[in-house]
């Protein structure tokens, strides 16, 4: 069995461009933010992730995955990591958000995923971890579904850098705090950032 992982090669998200830059992303050609080995590609226009490009995984026969649009591509030669006036250097995880946790699971183990650990945060909140080779990939939602179920969508994104008190990430993001993780600081981009999801920040792992 390969011990291979799936990588995320790109997140489609619609967002202010403008207001990326404001908050110390440097932007590339096609509206494109590097960060780490994954593109944040920004379309001006809605709001939230709207699909993502991933190798090393099958998505459904709609061309979704857990109803989240999916596009499958050869992961690119290696190219020079973009640098970000705020420090920002790699992806830490991405949040999936699911009504049917079990559901979810399932699917994206008969990708090509993982599941490498589930966590009952509370009787409401239960939360699974996979891994991309460049990040973790979050699955939350309740324990049980509600009848009406529904499709999972790409709730947020966690970035790393080393200083979140940087002065390049602009005046809305909020004071560092202690994260989960024992040793590291976590901090949250408020929504008159403009950046079309929500977008935390943390420490790197020790």
């Amino acid at each position: 069995m390969s011990d291979a992982r799936p990588r995320l090669l790109a997140l489609d998200l619609a967002a202010s461009p403008v207001a990326w830059g404001e908050a110390g992303f440097a932007i590339g050609e096609r509206n494109v933010v590097g960060i780490g080995a994954t593109e944040v590609r920004l379309r001006d226009e809605g709001d939230g992730f709207f699909s993502w490009t991933l190798s090393g995984a099958v998505p459904d026969g709609d061309g979704t995955l857990e109803g989240v649009p999916t596009t499958v591509a050869a992961p690119p030669g290696q190219a020079a990591a973009a640098t970000h006036a705020n420090g920002v250097t790699a992806i830490d995880h991405v949040v999936l958000a699911t009504p049917d946790t079990t559901r979810t699971f399932e699917a994206l183990e008969a990708s090509g995923f993982t599941l490498r650990r589930i966590r009952d945060a509370s009787d409401t909140l239960r939360q699974g971890f996979f891994l991309f080779e460049e990040c973790v990939l979050e699955v939350v939602g309740p324990p049980e579904p509600p009848p009406d179920g529904g499709a999972a969508s790409i709730w947020g994104i966690t970035l790393v850098a080393p200083d979140l008190s940087a002065p390049a990430f602009g005046p809305h993001l909020s004071a560092p705090r202690p994260a989960v993780q024992p040793g590291r600081e976590i901090a949250v981009f408020d929504r008159a950032a403009g950046l079309g999801a929500r977008v935390a920040l943390m420490t790197p792992r020790a």
